[in-house]
């Protein structure tokens, strides 16, 4: 029986149902909460449309708006005000805009980074003497090993740490530099300086109607999840509770009492619980990627009680951190998603180190909140609203030695016909990265299944 059982009904799961959907190949999709879409949800609160996860994908990678072109729905797709991106650091209890011309943490421009106050005169040495490294080879290290090296301890707690707490919730000196800075990795080999490497590859300026680094839907990115919504079978309600191979080669999906026979499988939750249903050293290497759990929190106010806010938001190193990690200001960032007369400010909190913040209650986190943000801008305010979003386990850890484990999953994998695995915790924790692989699934299934 040529039938095939999607577990997840995220934004992987959704895009190897499209696939399944376009080859005619039937399928039941497994999702256990009562919606679908994973951590992609959209919140219209008044005039303001709110993402509850994500609020964007990055431009430089294709799959999300090639899939977006397929949907029919390239016009409702807009840019970020790239004009008015500027991120702030705290540095000792004061905001200080982000140097121009940064790529990542590498340097790129002599005067903003002379002229900054965000680090001290021993770190911009280092930074200007790092021109003259050597090409250079390491076994797979930390991100803060990597950046240490290259640019100092102080270059590793106020950008690495906030800007891959921002991405990660993750912590540095476990993270690995080969699976999230992997182009790094490739100028310090070929280069040694990264800031060599980077004036080298630095692209022309942007012309006006260039693509903008970040990209959403004008109604947000939940209406991908309402355009993704499979067309056969979707069971809510329950998790499966067991995968077993059958005498014919195909698999037994067991949940809740019941039983689907499947020729094939693909797994687009959480790596965790793909390593839940599978035995032996696959199970164990899938159930040992770490995940951090994060929370945002969206609080609305009247602009003529907070003032204007500048830039795009706000970045809180750990070593100055107290429970925010960021915030974004939502009307600069995108237009038209904030009801005129009003700013809506998107603050995260949690993180690989700060997982208890999820177990306080709402207004503990909400009041937690109102006073970092009136010690740091002055508002005293109290918001219109203020909506908690919790996502547990949802963000995965690419630590040291991911690289590896990845490949030795692949290699297992290869070795059980019919099974696929999509999600966040292999390759990339983006939305085109979870995309492209839920597609590669969908497709890999309608080959296999009309040879």
């Amino acid at each position: 029986m040529k039938h095939a059982v999607i577990v997840g009904g995220g934004i992987s799961g959704l895009s190897a149902a499209y696939e399944l959907d376009k080859a005619g190949v039937p399928y039941t999709l497994i999702e256990r909460a009562p919606s679908l879409g994973g951590v992609i949800r959209t919140n219209r609160i008044g005039g303001s449309t709110i993402e509850a996860g994500p609020d964007s994908f990055i431009s430089q990678k294709p799959a999300a708006l090639e899939l977006i072109r397929e949907l029919g729905m390239a016009d409702q797709v807009i840019g970020s005000n790239d004009h008015q991106r500027i991120t702030f650091l705290q540095r000792h209890g004061r905001l200080v805009p982000l140097p121009d011309g940064l790529m990542m943490m590498i340097p790129t421009k002599v005067w903003p980074m002379v002229k900054t106050p965000l680090f001290g005169w021993g770190t911009k040495i280092k930074m200007g003497l790092e021109y003259f490294r050597k090409p250079e080879a390491f076994p797979d290290r930390s991100v803060a090993e990597f950046v240490r090296d290259h640019f100092g301890q102080e270059t590793v707690d106020y950008l690495a740490e906030p800007l891959l707490a921002g991405v990660y919730g993750g912590d540095p000196r476990e993270l690995s530099v080969l699976s999230t800075l992997p182009r790094f990795v490739e100028m310090e080999r070929k280069q040694g300086s990264l800031t060599k490497a980077a004036l080298l590859s630095k692209p022309p300026k942007p012309q006006p109607g260039a693509p903008t680094l970040f990209r959403t839907l004008k109604s947000g990115l939940g209406s991908l999840v309402d355009a993704l919504r499979p067309k056969q079978t979707v069971l809510h309600g329950a998790s499966v509770d067991a995968l077993e191979r059958t005498a014919e080669g195909g698999f037994r999906v067991r949940r809740g009492g019941d039983c689907i026979e499947a020729s094939h499988v693909v797994l687009a939750g959480p790596a965790y619980e793909a390593g839940r249903l599978l035995d032996g050293r696959l199970g164990e290497l899938l159930s040992g990627v770490p995940y951090a759990s994060s929370a945002t929190v969206a609080m609305g106010y009247r602009k003529s009680e907070i003032g204007e806010m500048k830039g795009f938001g706000i970045l809180v190193p750990g070593v100055e951190r107290k429970r925010m990690r960021a915030c974004t200001f939502v009307s600069n960032k995108f237009s038209g998603r904030v009801e005129d007369g009003y700013e809506v400010i998107r603050c995260f909190v949690g993180g690989i180190a700060d997982e208890g913040v999820l177990d306080l209650s709402d207004d503990e986190i909400v009041a937690t909140l109102r006073e970092e943000l009136r010690e740091l801008l002055g508002i005293t305010a109290a918001p219109e609203f203020a909506v908690v979003e919790r996502w547990r386990r949802a963000m995965a850890q690419y630590t040291v030695g991911h690289n590896a484990r990845w490949e030795e999953i692949q290699g297992l994998a290869a070795k059980v016909p019919g099974l696929y695995l999509a999600g966040n915790g292999y390759r990339g924790i983006g939305i085109p990265d979870c995309i492209e692989m839920g597609r590669a699934a969908g497709r890999g299934i309608a080959a296999g299944i009309s040879d």
